[in-house]
C-alpha cells in the first residue's frame, strides 16, 4: 500500500478551496488570497503538512495579486515540475514533503536571485514571527 495520503485523508482536513489549490493544482482568483498583501515578519508553512515553505524577508509585492517570494525557505523545500496545462509551458512549484500544489515559480522577479514564487494563498499558512526565545513563566 501507498504511504501517500489518498484525496479521501485531504478532503477530511481541508476546506473545499483549499483541496482543489492544494491537491488539484487549481488557483485562487488575483487580489483575493489572504496573504497576497501580508508583508509582518514571520514565516509561511505548507497549509498540508506544515513544512516551513517560505520566509516574510523573501516575499515582495509583485502586483500581480498573489504571494510572491523571490526564494524558498531553505534548500530542497520547494520541489518544481513542468506545467504545460492551459496550452504553454511554466514551473509549477510543489511543497517537497507532501506534494501539496503551491503555485508557479516565473524568471521575471526583482531580486537578485531572479525569480518569482507565484504562490496561492490557500496554500499555505502563515505564522507571524513571535518570541520564541524563552517560555519562562513570568514571575511576580
Amino acid at each position: 500500500m501507498s504511504k501517500e495520503k489518498d484525496d479521501n485523508y485531504w478532503r477530511e482536513r481541508l476546506t473545499e478551496e483549499e483541496f482543489y489549490v492544494c491537491r488539484k493544482a487549481g488557483t485562487e482568483r488575483p487580489f483575493s488570497g489572504e496573504y497576497w498583501a501580508t508583508f509582518e515578519d514571520g514565516r509561511y508553512h505548507c497549509r498540508c503538512c506544515g513544512e516551513v515553505l517560505f520566509e516574510s524577508a523573501s516575499k515582495f509585492d509583485a502586483g500581480c495579486g498573489w504571494p510572491s517570494f523571490d526564494a524558498g525557505a531553505g534548500e530542497g523545500v520547494i520541489a518544481e515540475q513542468a506545467d504545460r496545462s492551459l496550452g504553454m509551458l511554466r514551473t509549477e512549484i510543489l511543497c517537497a514533503s507532501c506534494g501539496s500544489h503551491l503555485g508557479h515559480v516565473f524568471p521575471d522577479g526583482p531580486t537578485a536571485t531572479g525569480l518569482r514564487y507565484c504562490v496561492n494563498s490557500l496554500s499555505v499558512k502563515f505564522h507571524p514571527e513571535e518570541d520564541t526565545g524563552s517560555e519562562e513563566a513570568d514571575e511576580g
